[in-house]
């Protein structure tokens, strides 16, 4: 045979190998077509020896399954949504921040894995986001800390969508499982963090919004303080609004009882510290501690380093996708509904232990040191 010949022969095999189906691969592997399908799905009770040995089969000959097939089959599209709703309205790219960008990119890896594409789609438009939604065949959806009453959640549930949320609901509202950390552990070992390292007035840089996270982290902040007979020295904006965040940083280290210390919960607030600490000749860890909630690997080259709380998003994203495909599949076998998840203070210069300070002083302005 010429070599033109056998050039055609193995791209003619390749194209065999790339448009497998279930068949090929179960006779491959030596099993039915009902294990194979059970392995590449993981239904059924088979053992996990048999799931890798028909994965690596299918690997091996190409095999990817049908999903006009699929939807023909089981009348599902293979699609899942991710949104963030807490902002209603206001204009918010939920993908620029690292948390939820990390927790995408796990999501969507997951939601792969098991035969499944993500969809990220808006959570505010002019219309009803539903209205919106409703124009993408979805089988569940994630949803990222809804508020409080989220329409966009009962309206997907009432539509009979399950939605799997990353973020404790409030109330009744009607999700299928939810994953979560657990932030009052978090707030509080970060605080006693901040204490054990010289702090006496521990500030708080918070949002206005009624997600759990800004909710629970800040009750566990005033909780903290009312244990330790501190008064609390907090600020509120809305998180969606970086220009937002700069300013209250300004006006929580301008307070006549300026904290020498702040925790900020939101990605920004790191950098907002660091500048409005600057403007106000304050030295960072010297005369003020900083930790920030942040994914962002930016903090640990800031002058200084600066301590992060972490909230692990790529857990929490592989896990909402599994839990959300178990309740489209029915294969949850059992599997609690509700999941904490770990964090990780990252501790840096920022919060590092200092000699303890017999006064705080009154915070400076700006015009002293321009």
């Amino acid at each position: 045979m010429t070599a033109a010949g056998k050039h055609q022969v193995s791209r003619a095999h390749s194209r065999r190998l790339g448009r497998a189906g279930i068949r090929d691969v179960a006779a491959a592997a030596g099993v039915s077509i009902t294990t194979v399908s059970d392995a590449l799905n993981g239904k059924g009770r088979l053992p996990d020896a048999t799931r890798r040995h028909v994965r690596e089969v299918a690997d091996r000959l190409g095999y990817r399954p049908s999903a006009a097939a699929r939807t023909l089959r089981t009348g599902k599209s293979g699609l899942l949504g991710l949104t963030v709703t807490t902002y209603g309205e206001e204009p918010f790219t939920f993908t620029e921040f690292a948390y939820f960008a990390e927790m995408a990119r796990a999501a969507s890896s997951a939601a792969l894995a098991r035969g499944y594409a993500l969809v990220i789609l808006p959570g505010s438009t002019r219309q009803s986001p539903y209205d919106v939604w409703s124009n993408v065949a979805l089988d569940g959806t994630v949803v990222i800390d809804p508020s409080d009453r989220d329409p966009v959640v009962t309206e997907l549930v009432r539509q009979g969508i399950p939605v799997v949320s990353d973020g404790r609901p409030c109330g009744d509202l009607p999700v299928t499982a939810w994953v979560d950390n657990d932030h009052e552990a978090a707030v509080t070992g970060l605080l006693d963090h901040l204490a054990a390292a010289g702090a006496r007035r521990i500030g708080l840089l918070t949002g206005t919004s009624t997600d759990t996270y800004t909710r629970l982290s800040t009750t566990a902040y005033l909780r903290w303080c009312e244990r330790r007979g501190q008064d609390p020295v907090y600020e509120a904006y809305p998180a969606h609004d970086p220009c937002a965040g700069a300013v209250a940083a300004d006006r929580l280290l301008a307070r006549p009882d300026r904290p020498d210390a702040v925790y900020g919960l939101f990605d920004p607030n790191g950098t907002d510290l660091l500048a409005a600490a600057r403007r106000y000749g304050l030295r960072v860890p010297d005369d003020l501690l900083l930790v920030c909630c942040s994914e962002s690997a930016v903090y640990a080259g800031t002058e200084p380093p600066i301590t992060t709380l972490s909230l692990k998003p790529g857990r929490i994203g592989t896990t909402v996708v599994q839990l959300l495909i178990d309740a489209i599949e029915g294969t949850g076998g059992g599997r609690p509904v509700q999941q904490i998840m770990p964090t990780d203070l990252i501790v840096r210069t920022s919060s590092q232990r200092r000699r303890r300070r017999a006064t705080v002083s009154a915070p400076r302005s700006p015009e002293q040191h321009g």
